[in-house]
Formats: C-alpha cells, sequence, structure tokens
C-alpha cells in the first residue's frame, strides 16, 4: 500500500487569460514538478475530490458529497468531453467504506464532471483516460452548505479503506485557493438563471459558449479592478497552506462558511477538495509535504497553489 497526494488549483481561464511570462514559467515549472512526483508513485488509482460548477450537479438533486461508478466529462472550456476510466468496484468499495463510517454520501452511476475534475486529471496525466479513478464530488458552491469538518471526516473514511489496498493510490484535491469567480447563486437569481441552476444539464453549444465568455469578461474586469468580485487573499491562503503543512487537520473545523467567504470568497470553499485529500492522507499516520507552490494571479481569478505529499515512511 502506498498512499501520496496531489492537490492543485484549477482555472477555466489557464487556456483564455495570460498572465506575465514569468508567472507562466513559474506555474510550469510547478506543473512539472507535480507530474514528476506522480511519475516517482506511478498510481495504479487515482482518488480525485473534485467540486462542480453547475454543469454536472444541479438543485434538482443536491447532494454533499457522492461517489461516482461511472463519469463522463461534459467538455466544457474545450477539455476533452467523453467518459473517465472509472473503477467501479473501487468506487463501490470507498461507498460502503463512507456510508459505513456514518456519513452519507450519494452514489451515481451516470456522474457528469466539469473542469474541477478533468483539468487536474489532463494537467497531471496528459488525458482524462489514462488512469483508473474514483471520482468523488464534493459540493462547495451550492448553498446551504455543511461545515468544512465533514470534508475532513469523509476524507478520513476513504483514507482508512484506501490503506487497506495493495495498491499505489495518488490522491487528488482539485480546487481553491481564494478566489471568487463569477457563479451564480440561487438566493435571488432571475428565474431563467434559476432554471438553469436548477435543472441546466445539457446547454446548447451556444449557451455554453455565451456563459465561458461571461466568465472571460469578468476575469478581465477583475485585473482592471473593475468588478465587484471578492479579492484574492494571500494572506488567507498561506493560512491554509500552513494547516495542512503542519498536518492540524483539525482546526478547520471551527471555520464557518461565512468566515471563509469573508475572508477568501464564495469558491474558497473548494478547499474542502484539499482538505478531504490530506484527511485522506493523514488517515494512515503522519505525512510529509514534500513541495508548495503559491501564486496569486488576478488574470485567472485565482490564489493559485500546487502541493505535493507522501506518508511518512516507518
Amino acid at each position: 500500500m502506498s498512499l501520496a497526494v496531489v492537490t492543485a488549483s484549477h482555472s477555466p481561464l489557464m487556456d483564455r487569460a495570460k498572465p506575465a511570462q514569468d508567472v507562466l514559467d513559474r506555474v510550469g515549472d510547478a506543473l512539472d514538478s507535480a507530474r514528476a512526483f506522480v511519475g516517482s508513485l506511478d498510481p495504479e488509482l487515482v482518488i480525485i475530490f473534485g467540486p462542480d460548477h453547475y454543469n454536472g450537479f444541479f438543485y434538482d438533486m443536491m447532494p454533499p458529497f457522492c461517489i461516482g461508478t461511472a463519469a463522463t466529462s461534459v467538455g466544457d472550456y474545450g477539455l476533452p468531453a467523453g467518459p473517465l476510466l472509472v473503477d467501479r468496484e473501487a468506487s463501490r468499495e470507498l461507498a460502503r467504506a463512507v456510508l459505513g463510517a456514518g456519513l452519507d454520501v450519494a452514489v451515481s452511476e451516470r456522474m457528469h464532471v466539469d473542469h474541477g475534475f478533468c483539468q487536474p486529471l489532463q494537467l497531471l496525466f496528459g488525458a482524462i483516460d489514462t488512469v483508473p479513478v474514483v471520482p468523488v464530488f464534493v459540493n462547495c458552491v451550492a448553498e446551504p452548505l455543511g461545515p468544512a469538518s465533514r470534508a475532513r471526516l469523509l476524507g478520513d473514511a476513504i483514507g482508512r479503506a484506501a490503506a487497506t489496498w495493495d495498491r499505489r493510490v495518488l490522491l487528488v484535491g482539485s480546487g481553491g485557493l481564494s478566489h471568487d469567480p463569477p457563479v451564480p447563486r440561487l438566493d435571488g437569481a432571475p428565474p431563467e438563471v434559476a432554471a438553469g441552476l436548477i435543472a441546466g444539464r445539457n446547454p446548447t453549444p451556444e449557451a455554453r459558449s455565451a456563459r465561458e465568455s461571461r466568465v472571460i469578461a469578468a476575469a478581465g474586469a477583475f485585473v482592471e479592478g473593475t468588478s465587484g468580485l471578492r479579492p484574492l487573499n494571500p494572506d488567507w491562503d498561506a493560512e491554509f497552506l500552513h494547516i495542512i503543512s503542519s498536518g492540524e487537520l483539525e482546526r478547520v473545523d471551527a471555520w464557518t462558511n461565512e468566515w471563509c467567504v469573508e475572508q477568501a470568497g464564495h469558491s474558497s470553499h473548494e478547499v474542502r477538495t484539499w482538505i478531504a485529500a490530506y484527511a485522506a492522507l493523514a488517515a494512515q499516520g503522519a505525512y510529509t509535504v514534500e513541495s508548495t507552490f503559491y501564486e496569486a494571479i488576478p488574470e485567472w481569478i485565482a490564489g493559485f497553489g500546487i502541493t505535493t505529499a507522501r506518508m511518512e515512511t516507518k
């Protein structure tokens, strides 16, 4: 058994908005380092904790957590569409383990995922279907949200189950850090927007393109300082990175959702995917964070981070 972690911010703007070349170079070096880390592990299975941005999960039935026994990429922002290589039996075993630990988790035989899952798979492995995966959806957007502590407990249950396998397992957390992109909220939404949040599956290509164009325009306004989006918060990001490097994951139990939004934006809740991944690693004992990269990148509306960690050898 071998467990390791890669966590990474994602941004649909990575191929659509260009920060300064030195920033791109630093991000590229960090991604190269993460890919080398993954290559050294040579994982037989990837358990990926990811969010959704109203592309696969909607208010007609919004679970706090869901494990996919099959999953298909919707192909947003130019990413590949089509099926992921899901290990169905591993997914079902993890679902049983989570339920057995007293946490409620949904199971999907037809999960749809967006860039929150597919971008890290594409960046780390070159494609979305080259390595067996277990996709674990963590609701980080649709209010009301449970406490961040639930993500920690989810990861702990999954990590305890994965630690019993004789497999090399990579845990991936996708999302965060501080950022407040223009994701619509149900409360106060106009009727046509609310309808999309409730049951907006399978939009027309024109509708998807218009949505993506609005995000790109919002990024431009954010860089110019003319948007109403909350600013990035490198101090909050640094404190979160310290929490995961120290292994003191229980500290997130004291967070309130309102405090996270105030400090780091509505989509800062995506760090729940990192919390789950690190809690899964911590379930087997002590771990070492081997690399940490951070850059505040306004062009991507992201406090952008990448970390790697592995279990300590005994």
